[in-house]
């Protein structure tokens, strides 16, 4: 009775009643994503960080706010298209954002302030003065929400590279000095990809795969028949007769 009761714990499966489940070649090697395993942690101690831990921000700029001249390439496009470059950087940093988008804005509202300023000033004797106010005043905000706006990039720069606030606050920066950081911007970023692809130059490609083609081992197999009968010639004529 006590094996027939512990025979009758188990249920057969048939074919029809066991699941199946198409397994394609490679399936059970992928590797498996353990969010416990996927945390931050320290190079030196090799402790877990918490989530809110960002590093310092401890990094000089690899070049000046008044190093223009070290990439003319640059200096001349932020002098006289800075909105191209502008769009240029802001792309560098985001990917996901077309340079076109940004361009167009700094166009409108910077390059577009400048000739709204310039036209003010040229027929400033044709304008009433309190009118003349209003748009300087207008300008002037304007430009300090385009220094803003341009400074929030420059901090993700900066924390994309752990880069100091050099010389001053980032919004302050692009208000007081736009086009030279501008165009340090654009050095610092081409600075670090030259650094990266140099790393990544000195990787080490596998020797080449040596193989014999058949005509080579057809050659090699008729010059080994041939030398064959000739090596036992030889072995034959070297023996010499000795008198008993």
């Amino acid at each position: 009775m006590a094996e027939g009761n512990a025979a009758s714990r188990y249920v057969k499966l048939r074919k029809e009643q066991a699941p199946v489940e198409d397994i394609t070649p490679g399936e059970l090697n992928q590797p498996i994503d353990v969010p416990q395993l996927n945390v931050r942690k320290c190079h030196e101690c090799m402790q877990v960080l918490p989530e809110s831990y960002e590093p310092p921000s401890d990094e000089n700029w690899t070049t000046g706010i008044f190093g223009c001249a070290e990439d003319p390439e640059s200096c001349r496009t932020g002098l006289f298209c800075p909105c191209i470059l502008f769009g240029r950087n802001i792309e560098a940093v985001r990917e996901e954002i077309p340079w076109t988008q940004p361009c167009v804005c700094h166009a409108v509202c910077v390059e577009g302030g400048m000739a709204l300023a310039a036209v003010t000033a040229l027929f400033s004797g044709y304008i009433d003065p309190q009118t003349t106010v209003v748009i300087c005043e207008g300008l002037f905000f304007a430009w300090w929400m385009c220094g803003i706006y341009s400074g929030l990039f420059r901090q993700e720069l900066q924390k994309k590279y752990h880069l100091k606030n050099a010389p001053c606050d980032h919004c302050m920066v692009h208000c007081c000095l736009h086009w030279c950081a501008l165009c340090q911007e654009h050095r610092e970023m081409k600075n670090h990809l030259s650094d990266a692809d140099a790393s990544s130059s000195t990787t080490m490609d596998p020797p080449p795969v040596q193989a014999m083609n058949t005509e080579e081992k057809k050659d090699d197999s008729s010059s080994s028949s041939s030398s064959s009968p000739s090596s036992a010639k030889s072995q034959h004529n070297d023996l010499e007769m000795v008198p008993l």
